[in-house]
């Protein structure tokens, strides 16, 4: 390596780096003093746990607070609410205020963040920030934010616990009806079927039963009286006559078969309740025998009233076969009566099954509405009580920490930085092109490259000299550059000047020219 060449070089090729180094400085001059300050200020807010334990009152609301937190910074950085962010705080004045819709929602979420900090066994904080122009501006704008945030953060969780609490109401409003009229079937069906019900079948099976027992008894007794008739009519036709005690006897024994049912009936009472079958069929008996008796007395009545004034008294045999006549169609009326009744008992013993099979079907569907109705309460008073917690806001809130104050410093440009990058990017660039010139330069210039191309040793070199005609031109070429270099430096900065007040403030081109690189590069805003 010849240093002293290439120290040669370098100074031969100054220029080049004079010139980049006056743009570069130019420009970090120009950019320093121009780009207007940006301020920045940030506000904290932290997620305070539920104030009641869940084991005594839960709130219904359930969503993370991480997920809250990013709902709500959805909802806060949608176009309408920043637009009307935008008005209402006058955050573009003056030539601002006539940029597009679009830009400006652009503009403010690029400008608004919203952090998550912490978690776990630390607390979990927000960072609002907000970048802007004007130092008292940012803070108004960042703590319109928090407000915007805490009162998102209590109308969601209200209108959730609400929302929550109206759908349970609903919920045992609908039940209570489908309970109600689910009852009023199942009383219409039992009404309907009042004779054929589950909860009568062994009554109306006993009681079919005794209509058996009383049917068997009547069939004795109707053979006993045909029996009794024949031995009558064969006595009378034999012998002329009856004895008499016969009338007094087959009424006594109706009387004697009444009296003992009665006193069998008062002594059954005692230990028996009022509802116990065997009461309900002695009953039914006593009834008939006195039907009995009294058609018999009715009879004797009628004998004695239709016989006629002068006319001989019936005869013992008329007597004792009228009332013979008289209870064989008594026994036929309660045979019809009781084989009536076996028919209505049988046909109710019939339906019962089915009745049961509806009734059960019913009876489990109101077993399961009302399951369901007993957990809806249950939940509705849940919803009411975390309804209750979160319009105290006794459940999990956001609240603010350290609001944001206006900064006294701005949080950019640095402009002591942009003046001393100006300077070393033009020192970089005019290095960077005295290398390539260099590197490009294939020319023979040295000794050492004679001998390296054309394999001779040189004996000696001879420099190259200049003639007075060539000396001018260089001296002429030299200050055309310098006057190019100061109209290049001169027309940059009237350039910059004209776009910054005429066009368009170059810090505000500079962030837009940022912004859409990071949108073309698919890089994510803050």
């Amino acid at each position: 390596m010849d240093l002293s060449f290439y120290l040669r070089r370098f100074v031969r090729r100054l220029h080049w780096l004079v010139l980049f180094v006056l743009l570069g400085a130019s420009l970090g001059l120009y950019f320093a003093i121009t780009l207007p300050p940006v301020y920045g200020s940030s506000a904290r807010l932290i997620v305070e746990a539920e104030q009641i334990p869940d084991d005594l009152a839960a709130s219904t609301v359930r969503t993370s607070a991480g997920e809250q937190i990013s709902i709500i910074e959805q909802r806060i950085l949608t176009r309408e609410v920043l637009l009307e962010l935008a008005n209402r705080m006058a955050i573009y004045t003056g030539e601002d205020a006539q940029l597009p819709a679009s830009a400006k929602v652009a503009d403010l979420r690029d400008r608004i963040s919203i952090e998550l900090t912490g978690g776990g066994r630390n607390a979990l904080l927000v960072n609002v920030r907000f970048r802007d122009s004007d130092a008292q501006r940012v803070a108004r704008v960042t703590n319109e934010i928090v407000t915007l945030i805490l009162s998102e953060n209590v109308r969601m969780r209200t209108t959730v616990s609400g929302q929550t609490l109206e759908f349970f109401t609903q919920e045992v409003d609908r039940l209570e009806q489908e309970i109600s009229s689910l009852s009023a079937r199942m009383l219409s069906f039992q009404e309907q079927n009042l004779d054929a019900l589950p909860d009568s079948l062994d009554f109306r099976r006993s009681q079919q039963a005794g209509l058996q027992e009383r049917l068997i008894q009547l069939g004795r007794d109707e053979q006993s009286l045909e029996e009794r008739r024949t031995r009558l009519v064969e006595l009378f036709e034999n012998t002329g006559r009856v004895p008499d005690v016969e009338v007094s006897g087959a009424l006594s024994a109706d009387m004697q078969q009444l009296m003992q049912l009665r006193r069998d009936y008062a002594s059954a009472r005692v230990v028996l309740a009022e509802t116990n079958p065997r009461l309900e069929l002695m009953q039914a008996r006593i009834a008939a025998l006195e039907k009995t008796v009294a058609e018999q007395q009715a009879a004797a009545d009628r004998l004695s009233e239709n016989a006629p004034e002068g006319s001989a008294a019936p005869s013992a045999f008329e007597i004792q076969l009228a009332d013979i006549e008289s209870q064989l169609a008594d026994i036929q009326s309660r045979r019809q009566e009781l084989r009536s009744r076996m028919e209505e008992l049988a046909d109710s013993i019939a339906r019962t099954p089915g009745n049961s099979v509806t009734l059960d079907a019913m009876q489990r569907d109101y077993d399961n509405l009302q399951a369901q109705y007993n957990r809806a309460v249950s939940n509705q008073s849940r919803a009411e009580t975390g309804d209750m917690i979160e319009a105290l806001s006794k459940g999990q809130r956001i609240s603010l920490v350290e609001p944001a104050i206006a900064p006294r410093n701005p949080m950019s440009p640095n402009r002591k930085v942009l003046a001393a990058g100006g300077v070393a990017g033009g020192l970089l660039l005019g290095m960077g092109l005295i290398a390539v010139i260099e590197l490009l330069n294939s020319t023979v210039r040295r000794p050492s490259e004679i001998t390296a191309k054309l394999g001779i040793e040189a004996l000696a070199t001879v420099p190259y000299i200049h003639t007075a005609d060539q000396l001018r031109n260089q001296r002429k070429r030299r200050k055309l550059l310098v006057g190019a270099v100061l109209a290049g430096v001169l027309l940059l900065g009237g350039g910059l000047w004209l776009v910054d007040s005429q066009i368009m403030p170059l810090g505000e081109a500079v962030e837009m020219a940022i912004a859409r690189a990071r949108n073309a590069l698919g890089a994510p805003q803050s």
